[in-house]
């Protein structure tokens, strides 16, 4: 069985991360999303993968052609019209039965493993979730998809929805071609008109399944994933007088200096330098080549790779994206608040700042809670930030 995997688009509501990267590429724990999906994927037992790509494809392409154990095709689309459109460019490949994956949601082996041994022809994940009119909604009845509609309003509300994950029979690509030549490019648009024309369509429900659609779900799920069964590993040099509790992983050529303190979990790459006396708190990870400057405290957050953190910083359930230099003293402000992104308004429990790659933050810059910072800005010392700054923005 072949698995075909969605990785085309942009992810608008994610910017500034997206704007030089696909969604799918953004790190979690060090990792982009869509190598955990990959690795999903070939722990399960699949051997050959079919990568519909589009928005910034090199980026993927350049990153996986060393990704070992299975073979990868990829093909594109050039136009992002949804869902059903984006399986259709897979259909060449196709010779049996398959199973369709999102580039930009952690899945977990067992589900995958679950969904390929249902016998029914077609077969859709589902999974609970606490905020179902935000998807697909289905129904269902006797273990049978009755109805799915998408992003329901007023009464209509189930509490499961659809994960996006599916096993089809290759005559699946009739119905789609149907569908799109009338307009028709969303998945679940095809799936009702199967169930309308008498098909059955059974659903299984997901293990771990996390979507990733806003900045601060990075944050989240990679609080979610920092606690995975893997072992951490500890490379570098850690001199003495380190303190380090719980499951810490240190890359190779990482340094932590003296009198530097770490409660896992917590993930820091290669090539770093960290401290002295630097505080690293749980659910925090550090990229490759990145520098954390004496006395600062990190907590939850999200360090991309070449990343400079000043002296004497604080930073809390933030994401700072590569290549950005923070001056000394730069602290946040983690809160409550809402946050518009593309049109919609959110509120958000707790969220610190989000900074895109390459900007450059003066000394004693405070930002409030919830505020995103461009790519490619430069803010001199002495500001307090209230407001969204947008990319390559200068303030003075």
């Amino acid at each position: 069985m072949k698995a075909v995997i969605l990785a085309a688009g942009e992810g608008k509501r994610l910017r500034p991360f997206t704007e030089t990267m696909p969604k799918v590429m953004l790190p979690i724990a060090n990792k982009p999303i869509l190598e955990y999906v990959f690795d999903a994927v070939k722990y399960s037992g699949i051997d050959e993968l079919i990568v519909v790509v589009g928005y910034k494809k090199e980026v993927i392409m350049d990153y996986f052609k060393d990704y070992n154990n299975i073979k990868i095709t990829y093909v594109t689309q050039d136009k992002q019209l949804g869902t059903a459109h984006a399986i259709l460019q897979a259909k060449k490949h196709i010779k049996d039965s398959f199973i369709v994956l999102s580039g930009d949601n952690i899945i977990d082996q067992k589900s995958i493993t679950k969904l390929m041994k249902e016998k029914s022809e077609y077969t859709l994940l589902i999974k609970e979730h606490p905020h179902p009119s935000k998807y697909g909604v289905v129904f269902v009845e006797k273990g049978g998809l009755k109805k799915i509609v998408e992003k329901p309003t007023g009464e209509e509300t189930e509490k499961f929805i659809s994960t996006g994950i599916y096993k089809l029979p290759r005559s699946v690509f009739n119905e789609i071609e149907k569908a799109t030549s009338l307009g028709v490019y969303g998945m679940s648009s095809v799936f009702q008109l199967l169930i309308e024309s008498g098909k059955t369509i059974t659903t299984v429900t997901a293990g771990l399944w996390r979507d990733i659609v806003y900045p601060w779900d990075l944050i989240h799920v990679n609080e979610t994933m920092i606690q995975g069964p893997s072992k951490p590993s500890i490379s570098g040099v850690i001199e003495n007088g380190v303190t380090m509790k719980g499951a810490v992983s240190i890359g190779k050529d990482t340094r932590i200096y003296s009198g530097c303190y770490i409660v896992g979990p917590v993930v820091i790459g290669d090539g770093c330098e960290i401290g002295p006396n630097a505080c690293i708190f749980p659910s925090t990870t550090i990229g490759n080549n990145s520098v954390v400057h004496p006395f600062s405290e990190i907590r939850n957050s999200i360090i991309m790779d070449d990343v400079h953190i000043g002296s004497n910083s604080s930073l809390s359930h933030s994401i700072i994206g590569r290549g950005s230099i923070l001056g000394d003293s730069f602290s946040n402000i983690p809160g409550k608040t809402t946050i518009e992104i593309e049109g919609e308004y959110k509120k958000v429990d707790t969220i610190g700042t989000m900074i895109g790659e390459n900007s450059t933050i003066g000394n004693h810059i405070v930002v409030e809670p919830g505020v995103l910072i461009g790519r490619n800005c430069t803010i001199t010392s002495l500001k307090q930030i209230t407001k969204h700054i947008p990319s390559e923005s200068r303030v003075m």
